[in-house]
């Protein structure tokens, strides 16, 4: 996350009605929001929608924000965040598990870390038997690429809390990855 080394100044500018500065804030972290949110819904629409949302949130909410230290992004991750569980929510039925896999399997950043579909899948289908809190901090860490202090401001946590987490999600990760191995009743290679 790299937020304009301005940003306090933006916000102030766009809380007093500056719409030039609104637009930089919002070219500063549109890619990044729809590409967290698109990691987690199951269609690029459904990705639009909420990504719209949150920046109607951002201008709704500005006028309260504090500013803390932390980049915006930080805040509008937890915005997204909250709407990709409330769409969730009002959306039951809908099943998470194939969010990621399509979003996943079209990611150039996978792409170059996996390069073969077998991979791939045995990976995405291990991921989807992680709990939310797993695949958020793993999809953060390394997709997004975050820092731990990125990833805690987003999560909510702290820093030692997301590294403990990323640990364990890791370690889960590991485990389901051999399972599904064992289950093939085969080995790469």
């Amino acid at each position: 996350m790299h937020p304009p080394p301005n940003e306090r100044e933006l916000i102030e500018r766009t809380k007093n009605g500056d719409k030039q500065a609104m637009s930089v804030l919002y070219e500063t972290y549109v890619q990044q929001i729809f590409q967290y949110i698109s990691y987690r819904v199951p269609s690029e629409a459904i990705a639009e929608d909420l990504t719209a949302d949150v920046f109607v949130r951002m201008i709704q909410g500005l006028s309260k924000y504090q500013y803390t230290g932390a980049p915006l992004g930080a805040w509008l991750f937890r915005v997204a965040a909250n709407r990709i569980a409330d769409h969730y929510r009002e959306n039951q039925p809908a099943s998470a598990s194939s969010t990621i896999e399509e979003n996943l399997t079209t990611s150039d950043e996978l792409g170059e870390l996996f390069d073969k579909k077998e991979e791939q899948s045995q990976l995405l289908a291990a991921l989807h038997m992680l709990s939310e809190d797993y695949q958020n901090v793993l999809i953060l860490r390394f997709v997004k690429d975050l820092s731990h202090a990125e990833a805690a401001d987003i999560m909510g946590k702290t820093e030692g809390a997301v590294r403990i987490l990323q640990h364990r999600a890791l370690k889960a990760l590991g485990t389901a990855v051999a399972g599904l191995t064992e289950g093939r009743g085969g080995h790469d290679g």
